[in-house]
């Protein structure tokens, strides 16, 4: 698993992004298609032996035929209310992975993701069951689907479940890549008009929000691989450069540039430019500061 994860890291830093949302898939040979993820998903579920777990595990994982369909049985099962009934929520899941197959491969590619960058995740079947920053993901991309399918209201309903279950806001007709992690995922916003490309990280109480005085495109852009730390909040319709680091609690009012560390209120530059994209390490220390407070 340490050589798929180095792998994995080699992989990410060779792609390039030159749209807003990029959906580079990932390589077979890192068992991250949905098949060769959904095999060790089963073979983790087979290993359990807590008889409590195992009420979950069957009728999740181990009486699923795929991956698609355990995850259409996860979203029915957190998205329906006493209103809306789980069957109805997995028929519209399914159609939506029939409608747009390469969102399957996606929530495979996050979720092989997770488990590469989150110590925690000490292998794909916890995440699946339990990440909630995963789930809001996934419910996300059913509601931007439907946004685009002129059924705003049904999208919205998703959203707000959502918000609801996960303490995750994210707008259906925002724009997110793959390989996305929200770690913890409490408290993140992120408003209509953002984009958050692939291989980002935003940690908990993140907001992706406008500053009150604007309409129209009035969201941040946040280029592949940043790093965004615990509370921050960035505003405005600003872009977050590639590789860029933001620090936790800060307060983003200006565009950072690529491989760039911001840290502050307002935030401003500290260190030197640095290589990589933070998001793959997790790595959320900051450059010695030039002042004390």
């Amino acid at each position: 698993m340490a050589g798929d994860v180095t792998s994995l890291r080699a992989y990410f830093e060779r792609g390039e992004s030159d749209t807003a949302v990029t959906t580079k898939p990932l390589p077979p040979s890192l068992s991250s298609s949905p098949a060769g993820l959904w095999e060790l998903m089963q073979a983790e579920a087979r290993s359990h032996r807590d008889p409590v777990l195992r009420e979950l595990t069957r009728p999740a994982v181990l009486d699923q035929p795929d991956f698609a369909s355990a995850l259409a049985f996860l979203l029915s099962r957190k998205l329906s209310s006493d209103l809306v009934r789980k069957a109805t929520i997995f028929a519209l899941v399914r159609d939506f992975q029939r409608s747009r197959p390469s969102t399957v491969e996606m929530a495979a590619a996050d979720l092989v993701s997770i488990r590469a960058r989150d110590p925690a995740a000490t292998g794909y079947l916890v995440p699946f069951l339990f990440f909630k920053g995963f789930h809001a993901i996934q419910s996300y991309r059913l509601a931007h689907w439907l946004w685009h399918e002129s059924r705003q209201p049904l999208a919205q309903y998703v959203q707000s479940r959502a918000s609801e279950l996960f303490a995750v806001d994210i707008h259906p007709a925002a724009r997110l890549g793959q390989r996305i992690m929200f770690d913890h995922g409490t408290g993140i916003v992120v408003g209509e008009t953002a984009v958050i490309e692939d291989d980002v990280a935003l940690l908990q109480n993140v907001t992706l929000g406008g500053t009150g005085k604007e309409s129209g495109d009035r969201h941040p852009k946040v280029r592949r691989g940043a790093l965004i730390g615990t509370g921050a909040k960035v505003l405005g319709n600003i872009e977050i450069g590639e590789g860029a680091k933001v620090g936790a609690g800060s307060i983003v009012l200006k565009s950072v540039s690529p491989f760039t560390t911001v840290v502050g209120n307002p935030a401003r530059v500290v260190g030197t430019r640095h290589e990589g994209l933070p998001s793959l390490t997790m790595d959320q220390t900051l450059p010695p500061l030039e002042y004390e407070i």
